[in-house]
């Protein structure tokens, strides 16, 4: 008797799908704070006019899961029917042997069989030809709406190229901003007037720039602890620092390098990739070269180092940063910085107490998280996100967003007590050229505006202070566009 068939793959739906029975959504379930993913998804399912599936995209534990469930607990409260509600993890050995075919089949013979339906896809690339049924869902049932997560994101935009396009969006879901943090464990609020952004700042006077810090001084507390414990929602409201960072490794770290990957790309021997990925902790923010890496590990080929970069980069553990020309197009076959996808996973995968108190390690946790920031926000109109390197000492910026009509916002990070910049570097000369260019320091006096040789300005900004006000905008654009 084979093990798959309807009885039992209905037990395994019947318990992720608690509601069918009840009506309502579990209060036990129920985690109230709602990040921007959450609200940017339900949006897009509201649309009359712009009908889409939907993908949320980011590294395992950092709330997709829980953004399925808060939108299924809104339109159970909203009216929708619970059996018009399926709920699949498709990481269950059960359900991922059974195939989205057989799943539905059943849920329509048993629970509801009209087609008006929400299916809630988790961990979708764990189907066999997951993009062919997410397009044949579209395609054959209008009526229908489709919410998927997958922690594989080129691999499902690879899916979106080949059978996607015009049929659903890819949202990035990274690890929590620090204004999220802020608001998730409950720190007090600073009283900020919706228009604040830090690009605006160079604008307003010294006395209202001050009046800013002043309000922003309520979160600058927190920020060493979220630069340690990161953007990990449940980590975030752990008691206990140490036990936080051991989960991290374990369920961050350990199942996608030792399961998820191998599973999804057929790597027989998963200690090369650990040994890599250790590699690149040590050197996050750092610009990187493959054939330097294949000789510090011997006895790992130049091209298992390129796939298995591209693998992590797939499962959203790190980010590349590629060369950019500040006047032209992304430098070609140029060595890319890599940064950790949130600094706390390289705090947890290194162990190393003092990288808190070494200046020079500091400032690489800074500079990761500030690029995770902006390429979480800024990620929908820039045209790309790299950094700047002409040569010579002070010609490189850490982070330049380019816009495909404006121009671009320079970012150079300065996370140490005395955070000087010359008119010879690199930002000085080039901030005439920019839209916006900042300086992100560590001291909260260490905050105004200072002029480039060109009488550009410069505004000099405390990394938590900048963080923050970047989730703030985040925040205030979305309610603006609603």
């Amino acid at each position: 008797m084979s093990i798959i068939n309807t009885d039992n793959i209905m037990k395994v739906l019947s318990s992720f799908n608690p509601w069918w029975k009840s009506g309502v959504f579990p209060s036990a379930m129920t985690k109230p704070y709602r990040r921007l993913a959450f609200f940017e998804t339900m949006k897009l399912l509201g649309k009359t006019d712009l009908r889409r599936t939907i993908v949320l995209t980011g590294v395992r534990r950092v709330g997709k899961t829980t953004i399925q469930q808060q939108i299924i607990e809104s339109l159970l409260k909203e009216g929708t029917k619970a059996e018009q509600i399926l709920y699949v993890s498709l990481d269950h050995p059960m359900l991922k042997l059974g195939g989205i075919e057989y799943i539905l089949s059943c849920y329509h013979e048993n629970i509801h069989t009209g087609q008006d339906a929400y299916y809630f896809f988790d961990e979708v690339q764990y189907a066999p030809d997951w993009d062919q049924w997410l397009k044949t869902i579209y395609d054959t049932q209008p009526e229908t709406k489709v919410v998927a997560t997958g922690s594989a994101s080129p691999v499902l935009m690879h899916g979106n190229r080949e059978s996607g396009v015009g049929r659903w969006s890819v949202l990035p879901v990274p690890t929590l901003s620090f204004y999220e943090y802020c608001a998730l464990v409950g720190t007090p609020r600073p009283n900020l007037a919706p228009n604040v952004k830090a690009s605006t700042l160079p604008e307003m006077t010294a006395k209202e720039r001050t009046k800013i810090m002043l309000q922003l001084s309520a979160v600058q507390n927190h920020f060493m602890r979220y630069l340690r414990i990161g953007g990990f929602p449940e980590l975030a409201l752990a008691n206990d620092d140490m036990t936080a960072q051991r989960l991290m490794r374990e369920d961050v770290v350990d199942k996608v390098l030792k399961r998820d990957l191998p599973s999804l790309y057929n790597i027989r021997n998963a200690t090369e990739l650990e040994r890599i990925f250790l590699y690149l902790c040590t050197v996050s923010s750092d610009i990187v070269s493959i054939d330097a890496i294949a000789k510090e590990l011997n006895g790992v080929s130049r091209q298992t180092v390129e796939n298995y970069i591209q693998y992590m980069e797939s499962a959203n553990l790190i980010y590349r940063s590629w060369p950019v020309q500040l006047a032209g197009k992304r430098i070609l076959k140029a060595r890319a910085k890599v940064y950790i996808a949130d600094a706390a996973i390289r705090n947890a995968v290194l162990m190393d107490e003092s990288l808190m108190s070494n200046p020079a390690e500091l400032g690489k946790i800074v500079e990761t998280s500030v690029y995770k920031h902006v390429a979480a926000f800024y990620y929908r109109e820039a045209a790309s996100i790299g950094y700047f390197r002409d040569g010579g000492k002070g010609h490189e910026i850490d982070i330049v967003v380019e816009y495909p009509r404006i121009r671009p916002l320079l970012i150079e990070v300065k996370y140490r007590e005395q955070a000087a910049v010359s008119d010879r570097d690199a930002i000085s000369k080039l901030a005439d050229s920019a839209a916006a260019s900042f300086i992100i320091t560590r001291r909260a006096e260490d905050f105004g505006v200072q002029k480039a040789p060109s009488g550009a300005p410069l505004l000099r900004i405390p990394a938590f202070a900048f963080l923050y006000l970047l989730g703030h905008a985040e925040q205030t654009a979305f309610q603006e566009s609603s």
